[in-house]
């Protein structure tokens, strides 16, 4: 009789919600948060007021620290590739600031005799790898007893406060420029359930573990002013608060937004992430539909984990950006403010 074989580890398995599906919704958060008095202080050139990436803090006249913190449970089985996409979307919030990430502090949930200690080793070196590919340095970290395994990273980078880039910059005639598909947050919730095929899998680790930093350079070297990274509130959340930062209404076409390859049939299936619910009931006022398809308003507001940068650009800029950035493609326009933050068309 052969040796029984083990079942192979399914990191998912220690998650009841994966990734930046995981996070509260925005309307819960806004809610806590506008129960907080703001602190005022000059040297705070973003704060938490427009539901910016992450805070800058100026230092001097050519110096400006980018600070943020991203973490969460699990979205595929491998540790490795599990520490390398939860490092990469913990990054791209300085990088969708305009930045250049300079330390990193590792954040740790672990099941300590659930899963053997060499999980947690794969994951922290999946996470140090890519901050290394980002030109960091992981420098200590934090770690407390789970029931479930969590990892992110808290982040410090630098930047120009002449350069910064802000959700609250977007103008009238601005181009919208988006950078990865959408449809992360179908795909792991399918992962979980076992209905990916292994090519799928492939494609959609590439692409959340790929980091931000040549299409936060590109927006630099165009004179951007306005970005975002699109995450856990899904590109309308995210596009909402561009929206209301910058005084604008963003006129979003459907059609023209890459969907990763196997979404909508996935989505068909049954695999929408629980915070794509969430997502929807937060941006439904805000939102002017028009004809557009309820499975379409789903892969819209599906929680993104280590998406792309959203950019507002002049008509000029984001030409030049589409020829420097291969994935960048152009899905609307800003226009003066009208009765809804968004317009689907």
């Amino acid at each position: 009789m052969p040796p029984a074989t083990e079942a192979p580890l399914r990191l998912t398995a220690f998650a009841r919600c994966a990734g930046c599906a995981a996070k509260m919704g925005p309307g819960e958060l806004s809610r806590v948060l506008g129960a907080l008095p703001a602190h005022q202080d000059a040297r705070i050139l973003v704060g938490r007021e427009t539901f910016d990436d992450a805070a800058v803090v100026q230092l001097d006249a050519g110096l400006a620290l980018v600070q943020t913190v991203d973490f969460f449970a699990p979205i595929v089985d491998d540790p490795y590739a599990f520490g390398q996409i939860a490092a990469a979307n913990a990054l791209s919030d300085v990088y969708a600031m305009g930045g250049e990430p300079l330390t990193a502090l590792n954040l740790v949930g672990f099941p300590v005799g659930r899963l053997p200690h060499e999980v947690l080793a794969e994951i922290l070196r999946g996470g140090q790898d890519k901050v290394h590919e980002a030109g960091a340095l992981v420098v200590g970290g934090h770690s407390v007893v789970d029931e479930e395994v969590k990892y992110g990273l808290a982040v410090t980078g630098r930047v120009d406060p002449r350069r910064v880039l802000t959700n609250a910059a977007a103008h009238p005639g601005d181009r919208l420029v988006l950078t990865k598909a959408l449809g992360t947050g179908i795909l792991a919730t399918a992962l979980k359930r076992g209905w990916l095929e292994a090519d799928v899998e492939r494609r959609l680790v590439e692409q959340m573990a790929r980091l931000n930093r040549e299409a936060a350079r590109a927006a630099a070297d165009v004179g951007a002013r306005c970005a975002t990274d699109v995450t856990g509130f899904g590109l309308l959340g995210h596009a909402s608060h561009v929206a209301r930062a910058s005084g604008v209404t963003l006129r979003i076409r459907a059609a023209s937004v890459p969907v990763l390859p196997g979404a909508r049939e996935l989505l068909r299936r049954g695999a929408s992430p629980g915070g794509a619910a969430r997502n929807l009931e937060y941006v439904a006022p805000l939102t002017d539909w028009q004809a557009v398809d309820d499975e379409t308003r789903a892969l819209l507001a599906d929680p993104q984990t280590s998406g792309g940068l959203l950019l507002a650009l002049p008509e000029p800029a984001a030409a030049d950006y589409l020829a420097r950035v291969p994935t960048a493609v152009e899905i609307g326009c800003a226009t003066a403010p009208g009765e809804r933050q968004l317009v689907l068309e």
